[in-house]
C-alpha cells in the first residue's frame, strides 16, 4: 500500500473516531439518567389522526415563522460545528464564555476575509467581462440562428401575440428573507445566537430535557444527543468533502490553464455538494470563466472533472463519512428537498438534509412515529 493511501486511511479513521465520541458520551450520560429515572413507562400509542394534526401544526408553524426558524436553525448548525473547538479551548483551561467568544470572533474574521478576497477576485473578473460578454454574445447569436432555422419548419401563427410572465428565480431562492436589508439584519443574529448556544450548551440541553414528563426524559435526551451527533457529523463531513473536491478541482483547472482557477475551483467544489442540482451548479463557474480562454478539449476536461468529482463525492466520500449518520433513502431525501425548498426557498434547500435526518431520528425514538421513521430510512 502506498504512503498516500495509508495517510488517507489514517485521516478517515481519525475522522470516524472523532464522530463516534459523542455517541459514547451520550450512552454514558443516558445510563445515568436511566438509573435515576427508574423504570421506563411505555406511553399509550396515539391515534393516527392526532399524528397528522400534529404534523400539520408543525408545518404551519414552519410556514409562518420561516424567517425566525431559518435563522435559529442556521445558528444551531454553526454552534454544533464550533462546539469541538470550544471544547478544545476549554481543555486548555479557558473559561467557556471566553472560548466561545474567541471561536465566534475567529469565524467572523474568517468570513470577512473570505468575502474581501471574493470581492477582489470578482472585481478583477468584472474588468474582463467585456471580453467574456463579446464571446458569449457571439455564441448566443449563433445558437439563435440555429434555432430560427429549426423554427422555419414549424407552423406559424399570424396575428397572435403570446405573452408569458417571466419567472424570477432570484425571488424564489431568496423568499423568506425579503429585502437585502432584512437578510443582513437576520444574518447579524446568527453569530450572537451561536455564541449564547455555545455558552449555555449544557444548561439548554438539561432544561430542554426537563420540559418533558419524567417517563419521557430518557427518550428526549437520547433524541437530542443523536440529533447533535448527526448535525456535527453532517457539518464536519460536508466541510471535509468540499475541501477535498475543491482542492482536486483547483489542481485540474490549473493544469488546463483556466483563469482564476484558485477561485473557481473551490466555488465549484462546494457547489458540487448541493444534492441533485450540484453537478449543474458546479459547471457554471468554470464554464463561464473558460469561454474564450479554453479550447474544446479543455471544456471537455472541465465537464468530466465536475461529473467525476460529483460521482466520487456522492458514491465514495458521502457513504464513508456520513452514511452511518443520515441513513435516508433517496426517495425520502428527494421529497425532503422538494418540501423544504417549496416551504423556505433557497435556505430550505440548504437545510433540507439535516432537517429530514433530524425528523427521522425523532420518528425512530418516538413509539407512535416509528413506522414513519422506518419509511424514511434505508
Amino acid at each position: 500500500m502506498s504512503p498516500a493511501a495509508i495517510e488517507i486511511d489514517t485521516i478517515v479513521s481519525i475522522f470516524q473516531t472523532a464522530m463516534a465520541e459523542p455517541d459514547t458520551q451520550i450512552r454514558e450520560e443516558t445510563g445515568r439518567i436511566r438509573a435515576g429515572a427508574g423504570t421506563h413507562v411505555r406511553s399509550r400509542p396515539g391515534h393516527w389522526a392526532m399524528n397528522v394534526l400534529g404534523m400539520a401544526g408543525i408545518v404551519a408553524l414552519c410556514y409562518y415563522g420561516e424567517l425566525v426558524l431559518a435563522v435559529l436553525l442556521v445558528a444551531v448548525l454553526v454552534a454544533f460545528t464550533l462546539a469541538p473547538v470550544v471544547d478544545l479551548l476549554m481543555f486548555l483551561h479557558l473559561p467557556r464564555a471566553l472560548a466561545a467568544l474567541i471561536v465566534v470572533l475567529v469565524l467572523m474574521a474568517s468570513l470577512v476575509g473570505l468575502v474581501y478576497f471574493s470581492y477582489n477576485e470578482a472585481a478583477t473578473l468584472a474588468q474582463d467581462l467585456p471580453k467574456y460578454a463579446g464571446v458569449v454574445r457571439a455564441e448566443v447569436l449563433r445558437f439563435r440562428k440555429g434555432a430560427e432555422n429549426l423554427a422555419f419548419f414549424a407552423p406559424r401563427e399570424t396575428g397572435v401575440v403570446r405573452v408569458r410572465q417571466a419567472t424570477n428565480w432570484t425571488d424564489i431562492l431568496t423568499r423568506g428573507f425579503g429585502s437585502v436589508g432584512t437578510a443582513i439584519l437576520a444574518g447579524s443574529f446568527i453569530p450572537v445566537l451561536a455564541y449564547f448556544m455555545l455558552t449555555w450548551q449544557e444548561h439548554v440541553r438539561s432544561a430542554t430535557v426537563m420540559l418533558f414528563p419524567l417517563e419521557s426524559r430518557h427518550t428526549a435526551y437520547m433524541t437530542i444527543g443523536l440529533i447533535s451527533a448527526m448535525i456535527r457529523s453532517f457539518m464536519a463531513g460536508n466541510l471535509l468533502i468540499g475541501l477535498v473536491v475543491g482542492a482536486v478541482s483547483t489542481g485540474l483547472f490549473w493544469f488546463i490553464h483556466l483563469p482564476f482557477f484558485y477561485f473557481v475551483g473551490f466555488i465549484s467544489g462546494f457547489l458540487n455538494l448541493v444534492p441533485y442540482l450540484g453537478v449543474l451548479l458546479a459547471l457554471v463557474p468554470p464554464v463561464f470563466v473558460g469561454i474564450g480562454h479554453v479550447e474544446v478539449g479543455g471544456m471537455a476536461t472541465i465537464c468530466i472533472t465536475v461529473f467525476a468529482m460529483h460521482l466520487v463525492a456522492l458514491n465514495v466520500l458521502y457513504p464513508k463519512l456520513l452514511g452511518n449518520r443520515l441513513r435516508l433513502n433517496p426517495l425520502a431525501l428527494t421529497l425532503g428537498l422538494l418540501f423544504w425548498g417549496a416551504l423556505w426557498g433557497g435556505i430550505g434547500l440548504l437545510l433540507a438534509v439535516p432537517l429530514t435526518a433530524a425528523t427521522k431520528i425523532v420518528c425512530d425514538n418516538v413509539e407512535t412515529l416509528k413506522p414513519y421513521g422506518a419509511w424514511l430510512g434505508e
